[in-house]
């Protein structure tokens, strides 16, 4: 009766609106009767169900679908079969038990399968929305939960069918977000990220197959693939946004814990992508990571960029594609603005006063302070290494601007402000000394970086000496040097120089200048003396052999700076880098002690190999000679690095001494 086809109009509608109200007497009739336990049963469903669904697809409009159950008149009840089923059905799904979801809900997937809704979806997503608002709120985990197989069940489907499903998930999620999701927050995020992978390898596997064809056709199956990645990630978006800080969190790295990087145990299989492949990948994961860390607030930076997103999110296999390096720029903005300061710093420019911006900042919290300790040296070694990209853009130098414009406002105490310095002036010398053969319009660009960011930074500390300094480089340049300048070299049409050789001294920031200017306000400005240099990163130690110089440079150190005693300790533990630094935190040394450590660790980094030879070799013989002049020793070098020496102290002979050698072979420390 429901699904009549009389020729008669009126006379279909009757006997339809008969069948609909025959359906409700039973549902209505299982509260208190045996039928309860039957008409649950798939075979009792698979009529009800579609029958419903028949007539509710007659409703020309839609509002009474999207959202909880409208109250139509008496006469729209009566008279109109689609009002009356799509109640029906809102009545059946709001007596379901968690048990009989399952065959309440299978029944609307066959249905849209069966009569092709899914890739014209209005109807679609109107169901859902109705199931939503009906059922019961703790059973919402189960429809999504049968929405994410539905769409396992559709993976070799068309990609509109497969975007039909994800924009139903999207909807579904939307409505279940308000309440509670249960257990199917990761596993949402799994089937998504999966789905994400398969959508770029039908993607890569068309355009591989089209080769040969028409590049309308390849671009057609392109295009419609794309339109299921932007559907996944706007759902991600959605659903990541919607959830608790703490939730949030796991699902940023377990994302992050997707994206294919050197040296990472990723758990997405990118083998059969090939190169152009896993570059799509890591676009879409990236920008499934911005949608979901949009509107983030955590308390501590340390909370917001840990580890296992920070690492991976810095790698090297991220900054090969400006897109990539857009992505994680903008990610790394979303975290670190804690203050909603990005919009106030839109556009790379030369502010001719900060205070108009009505900056909100916090003072530096002791974790953010650890933070940058800790880390600081990875986000500026981002932020040179990306400026020094020939791939580079407009977009990607504001970027950059706004990056440090950010770790100014929320991560800057003094320290950080001289390390920040200290890059800016690296990058101005990296323009002009070009040793990486940039092209004039990026050398230009870094240059008008570095004047916006070192505008901005002398008025946020406000120290006048140095606003003074930087005031006079920016009006020396507009005078003799504009293209020096955001407003000018990032203009749609910009006169080059030929070279940057014949600048005047004037057009430049000059480090002493800054450090005078610096010193007398109270900074520690020893360190504006050193040059940045990029910090080696694990990810280089796991690309290349570990450096003999860095071991034996911190081994040499040690020893000229113990005490000497009679007996030499037998065991003798491998001193790397990473472990001096921890021993260094643990027992707590004062910054001007770290700092002198770190300037002979870089020392010895950059020193000729033959230079650190010969010092090593001078401190060992000033060691052979102190200890023999004191202890009135005779000392018998052993005939082999490996062998043993022979002490005499008068009448006494020590034999059999080892020795312990270091990383080179002809140096020994006994």
């Amino acid at each position: 009766m429901c699904h009549s086809c009389h020729s008669d109009p009126e006379v279909q509608t009757e006997i339809r609106i008969a069948g609909i109200r025959g359906i409700q007497g039973v549902v209505r009739k299982t509260v208190n009767d045996e039928l309860r336990a039957t008409i649950w049963e798939p075979q009792h469903m698979d009529k009800i169900v579609p029958s419903l669904l028949f007539n509710m697809q007659k409703i020309e409009d839609n509002d009474s679908r999207i959202g909880p159950p409208a109250s139509p008149s008496v006469t729209e009840k009566e008279e109109n079969p689609g009002v009356l089923a799509e109640n029906c059905f809102r009545e059946l799904l709001g007596r379901a038990a968690y048990g009989n979801m399952n065959n309440a809900v299978r029944p609307v997937f066959a249905h849209l399968d069966h009569h092709k809704l899914w890739e014209s979806n209005e109807f679609a997503v109107s169901c859902f929305k109705i199931i939503m608002y009906s059922i019961q709120a703790q059973y919402s985990h189960h429809v999504i939960q049968q929405i994410l197989g539905h769409l396992d069940f559709h993976k070799k489907s068309s990609p509109r069918i497969r975007a039909g499903i994800v924009q139903v998930l999207l909807e579904a999620v939307a409505i279940a977000a308000k309440g509670s999701i249960g257990p199917t927050v990761l596993e949402v995020f799994n089937t998504l990220l999966r789905h994400l992978t398969l959508s770029v390898d039908f993607e890569m596997g068309d355009r591989r197959s089209s080769s040969g064809s028409a590049s309308y056709q390849t671009t057609s199956k392109e295009s419609e693939e794309r339109i299921v990645q932007n559907a996944i990630i706007q759902t991600i978006g959605f659903f990541g946004s919607n959830l608790p800080d703490y939730q949030r969190s796991e699902i940023m790295m377990f994302i992050m814990g997707k994206v294919p990087v050197f040296g990472s145990s990723h758990t997405l299989d990118t083998s059969q992508l090939g190169d152009l492949g896993t570059k799509r990948i890591q676009i879409m994961l990236l920008r499934s990571l911005l949608m979901v860390t949009s509107g983030y607030k955590s308390k501590t930076i340390a909370a917001a960029l840990p580890s296992p997103i920070l690492d991976p999110l810095l790698s090297p296999s991220l900054m090969e594609d400006s897109e990539l390096r857009q992505l994680v720029l903008e990610i790394l903005h979303n975290l670190i603005d804690r203050h909603d300061n990005r919009a106030k710093l839109r556009g790379i420019r030369i502010i001719p006063d900060v205070g108009d911006l009505k900056i909100k900042r916090d003072k530096s919290s002791r974790q953010d302070v650890s933070f940058m300790k800790k880390h600081g040296q990875q986000l500026y070694r981002h932020i040179y290494l990306g400026c020094k990209e020939d791939d580079n853009v407009h977009k990607n130098f504001e970027l950059l601007y706004t990056a440090l414009a950010l770790l100014t406002i929320e991560l800057a105490n003094e320290e950080v402000v001289i390390d920040l310095i200290r890059v800016a002036i690296a990058l101005q010398d990296l323009a002009i000394t070009n040793e990486d053969n940039l092209q004039m319009f990026n050398r230009c660009s870094i240059m008008a970086l570095v004047a916006a960011y070192l505008n901005f930074l002398s008025q946020m500390i406000a120290v006048p000496a140095f606003c003074q300094h930087v005031s006079k480089v920016i009006e020396t340049r507009q005078m003799d040097a504009p293209y020096f300048l955001p407003e000018v070299i990032f203009r749609d049409k910009c006169s080059l120089p030929k070279s940057l050789e014949k600048h005047d001294k004037n057009v430049y920031f000059l480090t002493n200048k800054i450090a005078e200017s610096l010193g007398g306000s109270g900074y520690s400005v020893e360190r504006l003396s050193v040059t940045y240099v990029p910090q080696v990163t694990d990810e280089d130690r796991l690309s290349r052999r570990k450096s003999i110089v860095d071991t034996i440079s911190i081994q040499v150190d040690i020893m000229t700076g113990s005490n000497t005693e009679d007996k030499v300790t037998v065991n003798t533990e491998e001193i790397t880098f990473e472990s001096l630094k921890k021993a260094i935190d643990n027992t707590g040394m004062e910054e001007q002690e770290k700092e002198k450590r770190r300037l002979v660790i870089e020392k010895f980094q950059k020193a000729p190999f033959e230079e650190i030879a010969a010092q090593c070799e001078s401190k060992a013989n000033m060691l052979h000679d102190k200890l023999a002049q004191i202890l009135e020793l005779t000392i018998r070098p052993p005939p082999s690095p490996s062998g043993t020496i022979t002490i005499t102290a008068g009448h006494a002979q020590y034999q059999s001494i080892p020795v312990y050698e270091m990383k080179f072979p002809d140096l020994c420390v006994y």
